[in-house]
């Protein structure tokens, strides 16, 4: 929910606001930035996955059971759900004076589109580029979890992970959004189609796209975490400490 707040409202505040307050390095800043707080508030309690992507990851290649996957994925969904309910209730005005019809002009504040709405990418570019964006996210954080690659300290692996999302929107962001998790796209996408916005579920050409950041990230974080495991974690050295081998945010281990 927090990640929300904080990631579609920056969002909200630059599309609404006319590009007045804010620009795209807002709006990527603030998306790290929300990753970052939201993982510092659940980490101890939940693990912090806030991404059904990264979740079936760890239970792919960890020990997370996968008995818990789906209420993992119903929680982060629904968190992202009332999060957005909140940034389209706060922006009401400024939504509504914007785009009267709620349009995909500004539909972009809650879920992604293929080119963001307005750029020449096709449905297979936005599959493609959301399985590459997700890879590099989950292979990231298995790399920064991990305690035996050089991780680091508990207190600051919220923050990398944070400052990789803000990589991704840098490098990744100009051809669908970088959704790179399956609950943020469809929970605020729902959100706006049950408060106005009868074609959330749709692209600009009326296609079907809701589909795309949900299936491309849970494929990206597997070939991520798939590459991790092959092509780093099995040649890392045994850790110093049998406690400190290969610890997930949840107090899990990862298989080799």
């Amino acid at each position: 929910m927090v990640l929300i707040m904080i990631g579609c409202g920056a969002v909200a505040q630059v599309v609404a606001g006319g590009n007045s307050v804010g620009d795209y390095n807002t709006i990527a800043w603030a998306w790290g930035l929300g990753v970052a707080l939201a993982i510092y508030i659940a980490s101890r309690t939940s693990g912090a996955h806030i991404n059904p992507a990264v979740t079936v990851a760890f239970a792919t290649f960890g020990d997370f059971p996968w008995r818990k996957v789906p209420l993992y994925v119903v929680a982060q969904t629904f968190g992202a759900f009332v999060g957005a309910l909140v940034v389209r209730v706060g922006y009401a005005d400024l939504l509504a004076a914007a785009d009267p019809e709620h349009t995909s002009a500004t539909q972009t504040v809650f879920s992604t589109l293929p080119g963001n709405g307005t750029l020449p990418v096709s449905v297979m570019g936005a599959f493609t580029d959301q399985i590459i964006g997700t890879a590099i996210l989950v292979l990231l954080v298995f790399a920064i979890i991990d305690r035996r690659n050089t991780s680091p300290a508990a207190n600051l692996a919220p923050f990398m992970i944070g400052l990789v999302v803000v990589a991704i929107g840098m490098a990744w962001g100009a051809n669908a959004g970088y959704a790179i998790n399956p609950a943020r796209d469809f929970g605020p996408r729902l959100a706006s189609y049950l408060t106005g916005y009868a074609t959330a579920f749709t692209d600009p050409s009326g296609y079907p796209y809701f589909w795309i950041p949900i299936v491309a990230p849970i494929i990206g974080g597997l070939v991520g975490s798939g590459i991790y495991m092959l092509v780093i974690a099995r040649f890392l050295p045994p850790p110093p400490h049998p406690d400190l081998d290969a610890i997930t945010p949840h107090g899990k281990q990862l298989q080799e």
